[in-house]
């Protein structure tokens, strides 16, 4: 008898209940999430797919992905893109380049420097998205921090502190003082007896003291965590008169508590986070350089149909025909919004799952500015504003400091209501909206830009959505393939809106299909 292997076991589970119980016990044998950078590849053994062919849809990072593995086993695989470019979602926008939208083309217009760009789409990459972070390395692409959280950069409520942005560092501190004072209040009121011991009450006052800065009597004045009035913020020869603390009814009507103050300890948004040095479309580059002779692009899908026991996809290319393309499998990355209206014969529980998966409204506006005001104002290097505006966020750059100019992300929006309200706009409309709501983050932040784009996806044509909004039985229901028909991209996973799950769920499909032919 053959000795027992993870492939072995692998064959058995395809062979008996298919995709999804192969994608379930991958996750349990820890296969989804390899515990090395370097463990990004599969372990298809090279040339094992020979005489086996696949038919791709779409060149996002998932079809890239799950062409570059299928390729080394030997796999004959042909990627068929709609657009012009690859990489999907995973835009960079650079000067001269020309984003296209329903009814709207834009040229960006930034300088042409190394640092001048704006990644449209993803952005940053976890630390512990394994995965990414893998063939960042096998392709020998270079990363930089990403800054997500920065404590100079601002909280904006328009109805709180009146209208004006407080700096995070405030904030933060004035918030801990408080909840701090409170808690340490209700250990000597003698409200936790039942739960804590006399020395775990001592231990309790005294973690609460240095968490919130309090005073000896367990009050909270106030801390120089929050930094100093006036420029610079720091105690210089002599210390400075500290930070008024901030009201807390004040701090308790805004919305930061909801989720903002916590968003740094999101797992998705944990440091340590990075970025691709030059532009997140760097890792677009290290498939395409490897996969590129498999992608044709410009070719729409018009009809995806069972032939036999494989798979016929009538498409039209760029010159306008009509063609038919034939293979064993067909892995369909093509976002759901897309998919559902492409005329097929899936299985009437793939076709609700399509149906049921919404994507996000997400908007993304950048601005070139004259000169690094965030810097030079108010020391901000990298990091997030937060506004109960539209625009809700503001990106600082986590490169080219100190150089003259940048490139700010002066809006992303990922809520329903406002994402419509922005794709609805025109290009100059949603710029200038972009500024106004900009202003009170920093005033006289209009006067500041030279000039913007934007990027709504509810409008982009084989888009139409950001990322799918979390269905975890949608998502589960197209794991299991339908046939020939395989699915992927970060619709099928756990992680919509991550290429971690774009690649995993590219893994898993390739996986599945490769077990399945070769243990006929």
């Amino acid at each position: 008898m053959d000795k027992p292997t993870r492939r072995n076991l692998l064959q058995s589970v395809s062979a008996a209940a298919g995709t999804a119980a192969v994608y379930r016990t991958m996750e349990a044998l820890d296969m989804l999430g390899p515990g090395t950078a370097q463990a990004a590849a599969l372990d298809l053994t090279r040339g094992s797919g020979k005489g086996g062919k696949v038919i791709i849809l779409g060149a996002g990072i998932s079809g890239l992905a799950a062409a570059w593995e299928m390729s080394k086993a030997g796999w004959n695989c042909n990627v068929l893109e709609a657009t012009e470019r690859p990489g999907g979602r995973n835009l960079t926008a650079r000067t001269g380049d020309i984003l296209t939208e329903q009814g709207m083309r834009q040229r960006v217009c930034f300088d042409q420097e190394d640092h001048l760009y704006a990644n449209l789409g993803p952005a940053r990459i976890p630390y512990h998205h394994r995965t990414v972070l893998g063939y960042c390395k096998e392709f020998g692409i270079d990363l930089e921090v990403f800054t997500n959280d920065n404590r100079a950069a601002f909280f904006h409520n328009r109805e709180r502190f009146g209208g004006k942005a407080v700096a995070a560092r405030r904030v933060l501190t004035d918030m801990r003082g408080y909840v701090a004072e409170l808690l340490a209040k209700a250990v000597d009121r003698g409200t936790l007896d039942a739960e804590l011991t006399s020395d775990d009450k001592e231990r309790l006052r005294d973690m609460l003291k240095s968490f919130g800065a309090l005073k000896d009597d367990y009050s909270y004045t106030g801390s120089n965590r929050a930094g100093y009035r006036g420029t610079p913020i720091h105690a210089g020869m002599a210390a400075g008169e500290t930070e008024k603390k901030l009201d807390f009814g004040e701090l308790l009507g805004a919305d930061f508590w909801q989720y903002k103050l916590d968003f740094s300890h999101f797992l998705n948004q944990n440091p340590t986070l990075f970025q691709p040095v030059g532009g997140m479309d760097a890792i677009v580059g290290g498939f395409t350089d490897r996969v590129g002779r498999f992608v044709q692009y410009g070719c729409v899908v018009e009809q995806l149909r069972r032939q036999g026991d494989g798979v016929r996809v009538v498409y039209r290319g760029l010159d306008g025909e009509r063609r038919t393309a034939q293979a064993d499998y067909a892995i369909c990355t093509i976002p759901a919004p897309v998919l559902k209206n492409i005329p097929n014969d899936f299985l009437p529980e793939t076709r609700a799952a399509l149906e049921s998966l919404n994507f996000v409204e997400a908007v993304k506006i950048a601005f070139q500015a004259k000169r690094r005001f965030w810097e030079e104002d108010s020391a901000i290097y990298g990091g997030i504003s937060w506004t109960d505006s539209d625009i809700t966020q503001l990106w600082y750059p986590c490169n080219g400091y100190h150089r003259t100019k940048g490139v700010v992300i002066g809006a992303y929006i990922w809520s329903r209501d406002p994402g419509r309200r922005f794709s609805a706009m025109g290009a100059s409309e949603r710029l200038q909206a972009a500024l106004a709501e900009g202003e009170p983050l920093h005033p006289g932040y209009s006067s500041e830009m030279e000039c913007g784009i934007s990027r709504a996806w509810l409008n982009v044509p084989f888009q139409k959505g950001g990322w799918p909004r979390s269905n975890p039985d949608a998502a589960a229901a197209l794991r299991r393939n339908d046939g020939p028909y395989y699915f992927a991209g970060d619709q099928v996973t756990a992680l919509p809106g991550w290429q971690e799950g774009a690649m995993l769920a590219a893994r898993a499909a390739a996986e599945a299909i490769h077990l399945r032919f070769t243990a006929r």
